[in-house]
């Protein structure tokens, strides 16, 4: 089904999946992440909001290919858990000044789609576990316990996607792969 038969407002984001976390914490994030449901993978954010999916051109595509490409692949792990206040428990990536140099380069080529619509001073790569789940500060506190007795994830990143949808359930699909360079 095309994203613009899908209900809700048609989104984008470009993304690093992170397809080695996704035993560990899969099954968490169906239950406790919004995202998971909508079919967004274990992931760090590059740049959301991106393109409104119906002014993806691609003259856009090559665009931020280029900008991805601009940063060399890369190894990192998820050796830890933080939170975002008690109402987001993520895994940090380590390093993340890749992550942040990803962002850095498609929000240039992108001015006009700041990182999460300009919401928040400092950007912070993270692989997010649960937001505000039906289960509360508890749900996320055993998922915790249970994310930390399996740490480390290692991973090496070779690409993001560009996916889109809308907040409909398994709605995101990947529109294409954008390698990292060499």
């Amino acid at each position: 089904m095309p994203v613009a038969d899908l209900p809700g407002l048609a989104e984008s984001a470009i993304l690093v999946p992170v397809p080695e976390a996704e035993p560990l914490v899969g099954h968490l994030r169906a239950r406790l992440d919004r995202s998971a449901g909508r079919g967004v993978p274990a992931h760090v954010t590059v740049l959301y909001p991106f393109v409104p999916p119906e002014q993806i051109t691609d003259a856009a595509v090559t665009q931020a290919a280029a900008a991805v490409a601009s940063v060399a692949g890369f190894d990192c792990r998820f050796a830890g858990t933080q939170w975002f206040g008690e109402d987001v428990l993520w895994l940090p990536p380590e390093p993340s000044a890749p992550f942040l140099a990803l962002t850095a380069a498609v929000h240039a080529a992108f001015p006009h789609y700041p990182p999460f619509g300009g919401a928040f001073a400092e950007v912070i790569p993270h692989l997010t576990v649960g937001d505000r789940p039906d289960g509360g500060l508890g749900a996320l506190r055993a998922a915790e316990d249970e994310v930390l007795l399996k740490l480390p994830v290692r991973t090496r990143v070779t690409c993001a996607w560009l996916m889109t949808g809308t907040q409909a359930p398994g709605s995101w699909q990947v529109l294409t792969a954008l390698p990292l360079g060499l």
